[in-house]
């Protein structure tokens, strides 16, 4: 029998991805050297709130929403026992507001009944809150409590991840997972805020801006991402 080959090329392209992901990370670091979570909280339990109703709907819109929100009703048991309509009225520009509301009164009702009025410190706890999922566990852990167990894959994140060829995966799970990979832990969530920055700035879904971009040199989809050609309107006769 012959001697099992093995396939240096394909160690080669893994050595390389990390290597790459290391030098996007640092300057990522240089590009946004203040990027920090853009929702507005003051504890835990509201940034549990502010991470669920920024489903489906921008961090500006949200931080408009969660001064009245938080004034009205600023921790667990007062969510848990709000009115649901007043409760729905007040996250109804959010998007999806009926479901938002549900699942902040269910989950601030199960941290009251089963955790002690306080928003729990372990994924596997967090993930049995309605309405949370690893995205916003791992956002509500790093940033309420500086404990990194994963990787924020929101929409940007997986966007850039997949332009970046630092996953050949769609699935928020199996993208985490690469992150995880290729990334050192403390940097886990500085990586997931910065990239979002970016995603916003200059990686646009539609119109990246791969001539202004510092990490284009990086990436393997620089210039190569379909552009959108907005058809001019048509003035009806």
């Amino acid at each position: 029998m012959g001697a099992k080959i093995i396939p240096v090329i394909s160690i080669r392209k893994r050595s390389s991805k990390k290597q790459r992901a290391l030098e996007i990370l640092v300057r990522l670091k240089r590009l946004y050297p203040n990027a920090t979570c853009s929702l507005n909280y003051s504890t835990p339990v509201q940034l549990l709130v502010a991470t669920i109703l920024s489903a489906q709907c921008t961090d500006e819109r949200v931080n408009q929403v969660t001064p009245a929100l938080f004034s009205k009703f600023p921790d667990a048991a007062s969510l848990a026992n709000a009115d649901l309509t007043e409760l729905e009225n007040l996250v109804r520009s959010t998007g999806f507001y009926r479901n938002k509301a549900k699942n902040i009164q269910a989950a601030c009702q199960m941290i009251v009944n089963q955790f002690g009025g306080h928003v729990p410190k372990r994924m596997e706890q967090l993930l049995l809150l309605p309405g949370v999922a690893r995205k916003t566990a791992n956002v509500v852990l790093a940033h309420a409590y500086g404990i990194h167990v994963g990787v924020t894959v929101d929409t940007h994140v997986k966007r850039l991840s997949e332009r970046l060829g630092l996953t050949e995966h769609t699935d928020p799970i199996r993208i985490e997972r690469d992150l995880m990979g290729l990334l050192p832990q403390p940097d886990w969530e500085n990586w997931s805020i910065r990239l979002i920055y970016h995603g916003r700035a200059v990686c646009k879904a539609r119109s990246p801006a791969c001539d202004a971009c510092k990490l284009a040199d990086l990436c393997p989809s620089a210039f190569n991402v379909p552009q959108v050609t907005v058809k001019p309107k048509v003035e009806e006769v």
